[in-house]
């Protein structure tokens, strides 16, 4: 082979391995790119992860901070259900109220025009719409009603009342009617009713409230600060803990607890928290038992708790199945009864605190600041000694007059005593209005005065109380503390000794009593008609302790409707009842 051919041999032999090399070079420098390409993306990802995840913890840690309630109950509800995850979240809706009458200015022609400018109510007219069809007018629908889909109509809301519809924190009542409130519900509640600062009515009608949840109720009601009302109708419980209620810490004063299954169990607490020797309800005004389970022992729990409960004035315990034995003692409460062991040794606890009421009380502050001439603490005879020789010695001036310590001590004290004569004559004419109200000590020591004359010198002590402290008499501090309680214990009031026992006045302030659809016979009624009997004349001649019941129902029971009883219980109770009209008297006509 000639050497021109492996020459070109050998060339194109080095060209494509050159080539080759090239081609390897790019190869490595594309992986390379490649590689770092994908080490790039990681590196975003990675950085887009935790980007990611850094935004799920600061929205994790935003949810997890509480809810603070501003007092709008609209917004705070669906909030509060929001973070509870809650599927269906019920809206919060005006009550609906049936449209007001028109009220139309009308002239009377027949009267001339007489009773012009008297207002006339008027029912709204229908509207008429014609047909298109046939022509004839067809009757508008009434304006007075809205008509929504049955499903609609039946799924669970909350009604509110307010004060202003344009300013949604002045929520007043609330109403939840026929949907179960359970632990979650009633914890949004538990934050959200508290802020409420109008809110003074709750109706949970037929709500399916258990033992828990009535609990909580209970829990949340001292801490609205305006509540009163509260209507629970509908729910039975199983422990029947109605009792948490009406606790002294309860600020309720209107209850309503009808259908609600109340057996004598749950009566035997209601009737303890109303009264007892120790203590008794002071805000519970109207209590509604009716349609219950109650019987003859909660009938006498309950008037047990009535003996010393001077502040109910309603109570209805209507379609129950209360019996003789149980009206009978009621009405031994309403007339007189006798205290038990325990009573007169609380009322004799009484009469003696309010016969010294300073007995256990240490002297205030500012006597003890002021008082010279006994020391806050006893000195020991060295003490003392040291202060007699230093006493002793006579002052300059007395050195020179020629008298010793004595002498010297004797003026002062002559000085000193003038001058607290002439400040006690210049208090007397100045402070006189000062000491109108504070109680002398023979008004302290007279445990028997009556209690309007306390309750009005009580009245002009707080009343004259910094008068007193303007016009130079004795400061608030040191004047005598009146009387705190607001009414008298009915443990103090008047008793009469008969048969070895003490007797006292029963209840007079219960004025509404309803035993209605009962089981009561004759006994039960005869024992009514003594107590109505006794109270007329009691407060006859006394009615500073209450007028008695004005209004007793006790219709529809085992006597007939004209029985004698009930028609001289009727006589007794129809003047007294305060909605009753007597007919007109018709005026009698002079024959000529």
């Amino acid at each position: 082979m000639p050497r021109s051919i492996r020459s070109a041999r050998s060339n194109s032999i080095c060209s494509v391995t050159s080539e080759s090399g090239r081609g390897a070079k790019l190869d490595e420098l594309l992986a390379s790119r490649v590689k770092m390409g994908k080490k790039v993306e990681k590196g975003l990802n990675k950085e887009k992860n935790q980007s990611a995840t850094s935004q799920d913890e600061l929205d994790s840690n935003k949810a997890l901070e509480p809810h603070v309630c501003t007092g709008n109950f609209s917004a705070d509800f669906s909030e509060l259900c929001r973070r509870n995850n809650m599927t269906f979240i019920p809206p919060v809706i005006m009550r609906p109220r049936p449209p007001a009458p028109v009220v139309q200015q009308e002239v009377s022609p027949a009267k001339g025009g007489k009773d012009k400018g008297k207002p006339s109510v008027t029912q709204p007219e229908p509207e008429q719409e014609e047909n298109a069809e046939d022509g004839e007018p067809v009757d508008a629908p009434p304006k007075t009603f809205t008509t929504k889909d049955k499903f609609e109509y039946f799924k669970p809301s909350i009604q509110v009342e307010m004060d202003n519809q344009d300013k949604p924190d002045t929520v007043n009542e609330i109403f939840i009617r026929g949907w179960k409130v359970d632990t979650v519900m009633m914890d949004i509640f538990k934050q959200c009713w508290p802020t409420m600062e109008k809110l003074h009515s709750i109706n949970l009608w037929n709500t399916g409230l258990n033992d828990d949840t009535l609990h909580t109720l209970s829990t949340i009601l001292p801490q609205c600060p305006n509540i009163k009302n509260v209507t629970l109708d509908g729910n039975a419980t199983e422990k029947e803990d109605w009792f948490e209620l009406i606790t002294e810490e309860s600020p309720v004063q209107n209850l309503s607890l009808r259908h609600c299954g109340i057996t004598n169990k749950g009566a035997k607490m209601i009737g303890r928290c109303l009264g007892s020797a120790k203590r008794a309800n002071t805000k519970l005004l109207t209590l509604n038992l009716s349609n219950n389970k109650i019987g003859e022992e909660g009938l006498e729990e309950i008037a047990q708790g009535l003996r010393l409960n001077r502040t109910l004035l309603s109570l209805s315990l209507a379609s129950n199945e209360i019996r003789d034995k149980g009206v009978v003692k009621l009405s031994e409460v309403l007339s007189r009864f006798p205290l038990t062991h325990e009573e007169v040794v609380e009322r004799r606890k009484l009469m003696s605190d309010r016969s010294s009421p300073d007995r256990n009380k240490s002297p205030p502050l500012s006597r003890r600041a002021d008082s010279k001439d006994r020391p806050g603490s006893v000195r020991s005879s060295t003490h003392q000694d040291k202060g007699g020789k230093k006493n002793e010695k006579p002052s300059a001036k007395a050195k020179k007059d020629g008298k010793g310590g004595k002498e010297e001590k004797e003026e002062k004290h002559e000085k000193t005593k003038g001058k607290k004569e002439k400040e006690d004559k210049a208090g007397a004419k100045k402070g006189v209005g000062a000491n109108v109200g504070g109680r002398s000590s023979g008004d302290m020591q007279n445990g028997n005065t009556s209690r309007r004359a306390s309750l009005a010198a009580d009245a002009k002590g707080k009343g004259n109380k910094t008068k007193g402290k303007e016009k130079g008499g004795k400061p608030a501090q040191e004047q005598e503390p009146a009387d705190s309680q607001d009414f008298i214990n009915p443990l103090l009031e008047g008793a009469d000794y008969i048969d070895g026992r003490l007797w006292v006045a029963g209840n007079r302030v219960l004025i509404n009593l309803n035993l209605s659809r009962n089981e009561i016979g004759e006994t039960g009624l005869e024992a009514l008609l003594k107590a109505m009997q006794y109270q007329t004349t009691l407060c006859m001649e006394n009615k500073s302790s209450g007028t008695g019941l004005m209004r007793l129902l006790v219709g529809k029971n085992k006597v007939r409707s004209s029985h004698e009883l009930l028609q001289k219980i009727t006589d007794i109770m129809l003047p007294k009842d305060p909605f009753y009209k007597p007919p007109p008297q018709t005026p009698e006509v002079n024959e000529a």
